[in-house]
This record gives structure tokens, sequence and C-alpha cells, in this order.
């Protein structure tokens, strides 16, 4: 059996697809910068930063495919330039290196932040649209475009690559507390909750990680698939909370402006005064404006990709997240914003 590759494969997605590639036979080395909540012992983990060529190289040696998932989450960081050099540095080390060694399959998995219509999309679908990285609206997106764009111009060159975007993964072992299920968490102790009534995307982290491995096995060369699920308003995603852990809430719709304007000031206070992570970003609430409905459609008929209803593992988030406390490990990432869409 072929090995194969997952950078990143020590976070909540990678620790998913590395099940999902081992329940079918692979054989499978993890690079990651952290080590594993729970290792298999028939997992070669390799501790080692996408960033340092030489640890990359020596990560492929003897690899077929490789899944890029590494990367910077979340709409903050104390250094901006952080999220340039992980998402976009990191993809270029990644890929030149594995075009290199001659990989059969890389898969680049992309976020569904830098899909949204930014910028007039001259009637193309948000789903085939590549934006310039300019227009997206803070430093992860622009970080996780030219990402992309940098994949999508390998792809066209003649490398086999194809592109996984995930929606909002939630789901258990979520240990680091990504975005997504930080939201969750954040909504579930305020008895009050103002937010935007965006449109939510939520998919079980499962599904996320079969679809990618069916755009692996599947996807046509260059071809972006969309890994989602059910796209709701946030607001009914806050009743149903609500219902499932028996707590009295009350959701409050913020207007988008003052949202954002909020935003601004968190991130200001943060940058300049705590260096901690704010409970809301200005780009955070740009890409919950700009949110929209993207269709799974060609991943449903090109790969076979079938996610679950939402209403399972949301109930399954929220009771781990209330046996747990929320508490999160020494170094977790931290995100608890009006919104939250980075992934």
């Amino acid at each position: 059996m072929a090995l194969v590759l997952v950078t990143g494969g020590s976070g909540f997605i990678g620790h998913h697809l590395v099940e999902a590639l081992r329940a079918r036979g692979q054989r499978v080395r993890v690079l990651d910068v952290r080590p594993p909540a729970a290792a298999n012992t028939d997992v070669d983990y390799v501790h080692g930063s996408v960033l340092d060529g030489a640890a990359v190289d020596a990560a492929l040696a003897g690899v077929d495919q490789v899944y890029h998932l590494a990367g910077l989450p979340g709409m903050w960081v104390a250094n901006k330039q952080d999220f340039h050099d992980v998402n976009f540095r990191g993809t270029e080390v990644v890929l030149a290196a594995a075009m290199k060694r001659g990989v059969s399959r890389f898969l680049h998995c992309s976020t569904e932040s830098i899909l949204f219509p930014y910028t007039d999309l001259d009637g193309a679908p948000a789903e085939e649209a590549l934006q310039p990285a300019d227009a997206m609206p803070g430093a992860y997106t622009r970080s996780k475009s030219l990402a992309e764009h940098h994949a999508a111009k390998a792809a066209a060159s003649g490398f086999p690559l194809v592109i996984g975007t995930p929606t909002m993964p939630i789901g258990v072992a979520d240990h680091n507390l990504t975005p997504p299920t930080a939201m969750l968490w954040y909504f579930l102790q305020k008895k009050v909750q103002p937010h935007l009534n965006f449109l939510v995307n939520l998919v079980d982290v499962r599904d996320v990680a079969m679809g990618l491995v069916l755009t692996m096995e599947r996807g046509r060369i260059g071809q972006r698939y969309i890994l989602g699920g059910d796209c709701v308003p946030l607001g009914r995603i806050l009743r149903m909370m609500s219902a499932m852990s028996g707590r009295r809430q009350f959701p409050i719709v913020v207007p988008g402006k003052i949202a954002e304007l909020s935003g601004i000031m968190l991130e200001y206070l943060s940058d300049n005064f705590t260096r901690r992570p704010p409970n809301g970003t200005a780009e955070g609430v740009r890409i919950a404006l700009a949110a929209s409905d993207l269709s799974i459609g060609k991943a449903r008929t090109e790969l076979g990709y079938s996610p679950r209803p939402i209403e399972p593992v949301l109930r399954e988030t929220i009771t781990h997240l209330l046996a747990r406390g929320g508490v999160q490990p020494s170094g977790a990432i931290k995100q608890h914003a009006l919104s939250s869409r980075a992934g």
C-alpha cells in the first residue's frame, strides 16, 4: 500500500482524516509542529514545520500522495505576518517539495471564507470563482487566497493537484477549539447572545474527512470541491443549541456596521494593549456579511459525497463542550468571535 503524507495531521480535521485513511488500509505519515492528542502506533508522526524545507523534504521520502492541511486558522494572531508565512509560504514549500519528489496526487485543503463575493464575480458562481487576494477582507483570508492561487497555478501547469474546501466542521476531538467550535462554546456561555444572523454552513468533521479522501481519489485535476453540510442562519443554530443544552438564552441580532465597528475596536485593543485574542474581529464580521450558501452539488455528483444531517453532530458537539466545560489545553487557539468562519 502506498504511503500518504498528511501535513497538519494532528489538527482537528487532520486527526479525522488520518482515521479515515487508516480505515481504508492506507499507510499514513503525519507532519505537524504539534504532537497528536492520541497517537496511533501504525502512523508515522514526524515533528516539523511546513516552513522547514529540509523537514518537509524528509517527510516526503517514499510518499505517493500528499494531503496538505497544515495552516494557521482563526482571525487574529499577534503577528499578522504569521498568517502569510504559515498559510501561503508553507504551501509554497510543501508544493515545491512534492513536485520535486514527483508525487502522484496532491490535495490542497482550502477554506470557504475566500469564496464569498467580496467583489463582482461577473456572473460566475462563487464555487468556481477565484477572486484576487487583494479583494479579501483581512490577513487570514489573503493568506489562504494566495495559497489557493499558488495551488491552482501548479494544477494549471499539469501537476496532479485537487482542491478540497471544507465549510465549518464541528464534532468531538476538537482539542484546540478551532473557530467554528469556539464560536459554539462562546454562545453556549451567553444568556444574552448578540450576533450577526449570517448563513452558517456547519458540517460533521467526519464527513469533511471522507470528502477529502473522495476528492483525492475521484476529483478532477485542478478542480475545487466544496465539502459542506446544512446551510442555515446562525439564529436558528442558536435556538437549536438552547433547546439541546436546556439553557434559556436570548439571541439578539446586531446590525452589521455596529458589529464591524466593534470588531475594529476589539482588534485595536488586542493589537496594541492586551495582546490576547479578541472576542470579535473586523475580518470575521466582513466574512459573515458576505457569506453565501455554497453548493456542494459538484462534490455530490462527481465524488459521491453525502454529508449527514447536522443536528446529531451539533448535539454531540454541545454535549462534549458542556462535559469538558469548554476547557482548552495550553496553547489552544482562542477565537470567540461574533462570527467565525475560518477553517
